[in-house]
């Protein structure tokens, strides 16, 4: 696989880069992280930014390569992350991209790219755990219409998303992976409700969404009805293959942060914590290579990343958290206050190994599907 640039590549970085320079300082002051309807209105003003510079499509209508290397120009600049609408940009939208039909990519996907609507993600249930395909969420057909009854739980940004990409079941008496469907479901259709979930570090981003008779449109079907798990299988590998590109560049650069602070407050001196942030360094420059493997091999399947991104999801969680575990020992007692640099970041790691498909899961993907051993009894 070829890991370098083109002189064509590099040239989008050089402008990307020129442009950045230019469009940051216009930026107003960003909110508070708890409140997410001012977010909101800062994450899409910088998505419209971004659009009106003809750099929003760069999430799905772009070479992979040019993908990582706007996520990783955007991050070393400071730029806004994607933010409330990462479920847009990051996965529905690249999803409806790959597997939508003409009139629906006509539908959703230029206001996505434009910040005008919202996505949030209905995939996990309150008792499905980690089992994705154990989900109970009906939808019945009658007519032109399903009617959805069931729950959602851990659904990012619910609260202010405007339409949610919703896995259902469809066939009840067809095998687990095969009577699952993937639809675009309106938030405000009637009978949906909202309940906010307050997380370890007292932020609201997560909520639980309870769907009672919700009549949604067939012709919001992404894929052939009771196909849904090979679509999901799609959105799974954007989120586990290319969406955290951006995270590990801001990792990389907590880590030289960390060794700074580390120097300024004596506590370099450890040789201890010498080597664990030497060794993340290792870490985190190996995980980048990965990611460009990763992207190098979307380029020679069509774009859509392959199960390599499970590898790169299940290291890349544990990283995060022993980088922010380091980040305690840098601070010390200073690791107790949540006004310091890297404490929520440090809360916030806890869960990586649970988002976006646990550590076990993606072990179960990369004995299956790489490595080819047999599926347990």
């Amino acid at each position: 696989m070829e890991l370098t640039y083109t002189r064509e590549e590099e040239h989008f970085r050089a402008r990307l880069r020129e442009w950045l320079a230019h469009a940051l300082p216009r930026l107003p002051a960003e909110p508070s992280p708890g409140d997410w309807p001012a977010r909101r209105a800062y994450d899409t003003a910088w998505q419209r930014m971004l659009y009106d510079a003809g750099y929003a499509q760069v999430h799905w209508d772009a070479s992979p390569t040019q993908r990582l290397i706007f996520l990783e120009e955007t991050e070393t600049a400071g730029a806004p992350y994607v933010g409330a609408n990462f479920v847009g940009l990051l996965h529905a939208g690249p999803t409806i991209a790959a597997e939508g039909t003409a009139a629906q990519r006509e539908r959703w996907l230029r206001p996505i790219l434009r910040g005008d609507e919202i996505w949030c993600q209905g995939f996990s249930e309150p008792d499905a755990g980690s089992d994705l395909a154990s989900l109970r969420t009906r939808a019945v057909r009658d007519g032109d219409s399903y009617i959805v009854t069931g729950a959602k739980v851990w659904t990012s940004h619910a609260e202010v998303a405007d339409w949610c990409e919703l896995l259902v079941r469809t066939d009840p008496d067809a095998p687990r992976h095969r009577g699952i469907t993937w639809l675009a479901l309106p938030m405000d259709a009637p009978g949906v409700t909202v309940r906010p979930l307050r997380t370890l570090a007292g932020s609201a981003e997560f909520a639980e969404v309870f769907l009672d008779g919700v009549r949604v449109p067939v012709d919001h079907r992404i894929g052939d009805e009771n196909d849904g798990w090979r679509v999901t299988m799609v959105t799974l590998s954007y989120e586990r293959g290319t969406a955290f590109a951006g995270e590990v560049v801001a990792c990389r650069r907590t880590l030289r942060e960390l060794a700074a602070a580390a120097r300024e407050n004596g506590r370099w001196t450890d040789s201890v914590l010498r080597r664990r942030l030497g060794r993340l360094h290792a870490e985190f420059t190996a995980l980048w290579r990965l990611i460009q493997w990763n992207v190098s091999e979307a380029r020679v399947t069509g774009g859509v990343p392959g199960p390599g991104g499970s590898v790169f999801k299940l290291r890349y969680s544990h990283a995060r958290q022993e980088l922010f575990d380091a980040a305690a020992e840098v601070l010390g007692t200073g690791a107790l206050d949540l006004d310091r640099p890297w404490t929520l970041d440090r809360l916030s790691s806890l869960s990586y190994t649970i988002a976006a498909g646990t550590s076990q899961i993606q072990r179960n993907i990369i004995a299956e599907r790489i490595l080819g051993l047999p599926k347990g009894g």
